[in-house]
């Protein structure tokens, strides 16, 4: 890897582009290929800009999801290659996009250093050409499936077979690609897609023990990785990386953990990295022999990367020395740079603009899950006005949907249809002013993800969209941040660069005490919309929480107390804050189920 950072997904559209960007510099990115429409709107959006042929790929042609992911993948890969051959013969020019990717490179980089010797020694140019050939490597264009966005799919009312489903599809789009890339796996485990994967030659090894793609899977704690990775050892397939994602620090869905902190996630890891590999190893080795097929003739590698919240070098390198983790992820910060991600004039200004206040955990998810988002002068942005009275959406995509509670066939939560089914429900209820105000609000605060999450990035790209709303979902920590920047600079400030200039709030917490500030706050809401009576299941899942956030506390204590190296201007007041939050929680009265004694009459 040229850095020891990537971009991860952000959004449907954010970094559905992200690739064409910054692949040339060593930049690795990845691409959500959820939604096959904006893909195919994205390549249109190109194809006009660029003034190359367009052939659009239908919804009456046969395996038309999977072909438009298949079409765009190659279509992008095809543009960064030839950026970067451009880039590699750019050497005796000034200003030149080779030195762009030099310059863009950690000061330590072997690379680096090499071509800045051969620039003092005047080395031949055809020796330096030749140098770059074997040296400078283009960054990846990585893919990424939510596994539950997984509906079946029909031709009028005859339901299509399970390859054809969203997920699968997705994943055959991939795989049927010429990447040479990594597909990142989030939301939890899908044993039929998960299974499907072997159904796909670049998957295995060869005879090199060489995997064309790899499989990336999302995880917020060691179990998830090891029970996810032996599910695929078992199948012959090997998890290249476990991407390790703090639960309520990042953008987008926020999958909160039962209080689980960074820090001590990542400290398991760190001790349990050899278990993994020997463990998954041999069942990978005995299902491969199975199946007839190449063992390979050493163990794959693994790599374990993390990412959430990280807003400084500082933190940044600390992460890599400390838990040895091989790149981190920096997402949100790059939403206000323009060279990296997409995203439309007006509401990249609308994010520098954004403090705490305006960022938010929002109910607007139609999974039901927390949903990372952006209030502008207190109202949020992602919402549609409702029409002629009635709220929600058409539900034209139909990406998000999953409940039955009314219909044979998933419905979205945020369509009209449902919202209206469910109104009608709970004015039977019988519900006071107040009960029935709580419930309405609840069923009309979803909104249209689908839409909202690609409406910013084609109207970046001048797609002329009519009265459609836009969706952003950046995580906590841009509150820090509040200017537009270049590329140069933001990879600058990663790497600690004296002349970088993004500017960074001095009042920012640090990532680990920004997360634990954040799953308090989330005990706190749940513990005040906590509904009576008790059941045992509930006591427990508070009283685990809490135990898990006091050993979170406790590790970072004992981390921070005996650092030798690191944090010296913070650490006295992250001390502070470990015992702030430590009484805090601890002052929480957690609910418990009543002893009911019998009394003899």
């Amino acid at each position: 890897m040229a850095h020891t950072f990537h971009i991860p997904v952000m959004g449907l559209g954010f970094t559905m582009d992200s690739p064409i960007k910054v692949a040339k510099y060593g930049i690795d990115s990845v691409v959500s290929i959820a939604d096959d429409l904006l893909i195919e709107q994205m390549r249109e959006a190109y194809c006009k800009n660029l003034k190359l042929p367009f052939e659009a790929i239908t919804r009456k042609m046969d395996d038309f999801h999977a072909n438009r992911i298949t079409t765009y993948l190659n279509f992008v890969n095809d543009l960064t290659n030839e950026a970067f051959e451009e880039l590699k013969k750019s050497l005796l020019e000034k200003g030149s996009e080779l030195q762009k990717y030099i310059d863009l490179l950690p000061d330590v980089s072997d690379i680096k250093q090499k071509f800045i010797e051969f620039q003092k020694d005047n080395v031949d140019v055809n020796k330096i050409k030749d140098w770059l050939k074997d040296n400078l490597t283009v960054g990846k264009i990585d893919v990424n499936i939510m596994t539950k966005l997984d509906k079946p799919n029909y031709i009028g009312k005859e339901q299509l077979p399970q390859e054809f489903n969203d997920a699968h599809a997705a994943l055959r789009g991939f795989a049927n690609s010429n990447l040479d890339s990594s597909i990142v796996l989030s939301a939890g485990l899908n044993p039929r897609l998960y299974g499907y994967f072997e159904k796909f030659e670049d998957f295995y090894p060869d005879a090199n023990d060489y995997l064309k793609k790899k499989i990336v899977i999302k995880v917020s704690d060691y179990r998830s990785a090891l029970i996810q990775g032996k599910f695929f050892a078992k199948k012959g397939l090997w998890v290249s990386e476990y991407r390790i994602e703090s639960g309520l620090n990042c953008g987008g869905h926020a999958f909160a953990t039962d209080g689980h902190l960074l820090g001590l996630i990542l400290e398991e890891f760190n001790k349990g990295k050899e278990d993994l590999i020997t463990t998954t190893h041999e069942l990978f080795v005995n299902a491969l022999k199975d199946k007839k097929r190449t063992v390979p003739n050493k163990i794959l590698p693994i790599k374990l990367t993390v990412q959430g919240g990280v807003g400084t070098h500082e933190e940044h390198q600390f992460l890599l020395d400390h838990y040895k983790v091989d790149s981190v992820g920096w997402g949100s910060p790059f939403l206000l740079v323009p060279e990296a991600t997409t995203v439309d004039k007006d509401t990249r200004n609308r994010l520098a603009e954004a403090k705490e206040k305006d960022l938010y955990l929002s109910n607007i998810s139609p999974f039901g899950i927390p949903f990372n988002s952006l209030k502008i002068e207190g109202k949020e942005i992602s919402k549609l006005p409702p029409f002629k009275g009635t709220p929600g959406s058409s539900c034209p995509k139909k990406i998000l949907i999953s409940n039955t509670e009314f219909t044979d066939k998933p419905i979205c939560t945020a369509s009209s249809k449902y919202m209206k089914l469910k109104i009608a429900q709970i004015e039977t209820l019988n519900l006071n002013d107040e009960q029935y105000k709580k419930q309405y609000d609840n069923i009309v605060a979803k909104a249209c993800l689908c839409i909202g999450l690609g409406t910013s990035s084609l109207k970046d790209l001048g797609v002329d969209l009519y009265k459609q709303i836009t969706t952003i979902c950046p995580g906590p920590n841009l509150a820090y941040f509040s200017t537009i920047t270049s590329l140069k600079n933001m990879v600058g400030h990663i790497y600690g660069k004296e002349d970088a200039t993004v500017k960074v709030r001095e009042d920012r917490p640090n990532v680990f005490i920004k997360e634990l500030s954040i799953y308090t706050n989330f005990l706190k809401n749940k513990l005040e919309n906590q509904t009576l009576p008790v059941n045992k299941k509930d006591e427990k899942y508070y009283k685990t929480f809490v135990e898990n956030i006091n050993n979170g506390i406790e590790y970072y204590k004992d981390l921070f107390n005996n650092m030798v190296e690191g944090f010296e201007n913070s650490k006295n007041n992250i001390l502070k804050e470990l015992d702030y939050y430590s009484n805090l929680i601890n002052g929480f009265e957690l609910p418990v189920v009543p002893v009911i004694v019998e009394v003899d009459k």
